[in-house]
């Protein structure tokens, strides 16, 4: 059976996905956490066959770091099907629930979204995560991952879908898509296909975009700030910084541009200059940044750039670098260059915070702490699906709440409106 007929008897299926127990749910995760720890050999050694496919290709050290799959990455998705598992359910919770008449009861309730088609880059953590959030939240999933970590994302997927079997979920709840080809099968399916969610470059959301009339959700790039104001702890502001980005530089959360103000930026710049090179990684900036860095003892000269490269996204161990005066001209830098992810302000200011915080325009804005906790995981979801830097339905790290929509339903006894028309009966509206 190919792709778009596999699709087909999964819309067919979702309603069945949808009303399944959370019970149900509940225990499909607990054996997909059971199954992943019984199958670890074969999974390292799938990861393993990958890596070396990746090194012998030449992939960037950057993104080799990212297909890893071992002990700490097995470690995390277990912890994060448990805290899953342990969160409320999130089908089934009844947003509003209103008395339109006498007899005449209006409840809007939550539901799962239907068939969720996720295209995502080459960690094969992001398939567990993936996976399992659409089965606690009720959801089928087509899951297409990156052709790098494909021996590892088929011992995984392999181990997820005979769990949730076992558990008595549908067969055709869950579907893995291999092939490059069937990523077109799969934005082809807009009659069976509720939601797209990719992960990926730029270039790639992109053309997922263009090449498909499923609505989409997600984000095309993370160009994240951090603004080290005026009236910053200047020891925290350079924790923060390096943490920002340097922890995982080719993930979308690490911080891609540092801006300074003047007031601040002769102090603080060989400071955070030092602290970034001690972790391998350097500045690029404007002529003024290149400038206060000239010929500081211990710090390489500065690469000079221009104002239209403030929308690069490195992934790796560089970072743009501005001076400007004030927490206004910081924000209409970020909101001109960034991406709306995730942006920081380091002050002692709370007037400089409230400021930066009403007026970035981004799904997460953070006082005095790294970018990188932008993460669904550590926002206690269990884990996310992606980051949505758009404003309907989902923004942010997309977890359980992000991953549902509802529906409303009506009960009366006998009720017409034409009743209502003609004056014979009224509406009295009491929230219940």
């Amino acid at each position: 059976m190919d792709v778009r007929n596999q699709i087909h008897e999964m819309k067919l299926a979702a309603p069945t996905m949808a009303a399944s127990s959370i019970e149900s749910r509940n225990r499909a995760l607990a054996l997909v956490a059971e199954a992943l720890e019984a199958k670890r050999d074969a999974i390292f050694s799938a990861n393993e066959r990958d890596l070396a496919a990746a090194a012998e290709a030449g992939v960037a050290a950057t993104v080799q770091k990212r297909l890893r799959f071992d002990e700490g990455k097995l470690a995390d998705c277990i912890e994060g099907l448990r805290q899953l598992a342990a969160l409320e359910d999130p089908v089934g919770r009844v947003l509003l629930a209103r008395e339109l008449d006498e007899g005449l009861v209006l409840r809007r309730v939550t539901c799962p979204i239907g068939v969720i088609g996720v295209i995502f880059e080459a960690r094969p953590d992001a398939l567990v995560q993936i996976s399992s959030l659409c089965i606690k939240s009720g959801n089928c999933a087509v899951l297409k991952g990156g052709r790098e970590t494909a021996n590892t994302n088929r011992v995984l997927f392999e181990a997820i879908r005979a769990a949730a079997v076992e558990a008595g979920l549908p067969e055709s709840a869950l579907l893995q898509a291999e092939l490059h080809s069937e990523i077109d099968e799969l934005l082809g399916c807009d009659e069976d296909v509720d939601l797209l969610i990719p992960r990926g470059s730029n270039e790639f959301v992109r053309y997922i975009m263009e090449h498909t009339r499923i609505p989409v959700m997600g984000h095309s790039s993370g160009v994240c700030h951090v603004y080290v104001d005026a009236d910053a702890d200047l020891d925290e502001a350079v924790s923060i910084v390096v943490d920002a980005k340097t922890q995982y530089p080719a993930v979308c959360n690490a911080a891609e541009t540092l801006l300074v103000d003047r007031a601040v930026a002769a102090e603080f710049l060989p400071r955070v200059a030092a602290a970034l090179g001690e972790k391998g990684a350097r500045l690029r900036g404007t002529a003024e940044v290149c400038a206060l860095l000239g010929g500081v003892e211990g710090i390489e000269p500065v690469e000079e750039m221009a104002a239209d490269e403030f929308s690069t996204e490195y992934g790796d161990y560089v970072m743009s670098c501005a001076v400007v005066d004030g927490v206004r001209e910081a924000v209409a830098h970020v909101n001109r260059y960034g991406s709306h992810h995730t942006d920081a302000i380091v002050t002692e200011s709370d007037e400089a915070a409230e400021y930066f915080m009403q007026m970035v325009d981004s799904a997460g804005v953070y006082r005095n702490c790294s970018t990188r906790f932008a993460d669904g995981f550590r926002y206690g979801f269990g884990a996310e699906v992606g980051i949505s830097t758009g404003k309907l339905h989902a923004r942010g790290p997309v977890g359980l709440e992000g991953l549902v929509t509802y529906k409303y339903r009506l009960v009366g006894d006998g009720h017409v409106v034409a009743d209502y028309a003609s004056g014979a009966r009224s509406f009295h509206y009491r929230e219940l």
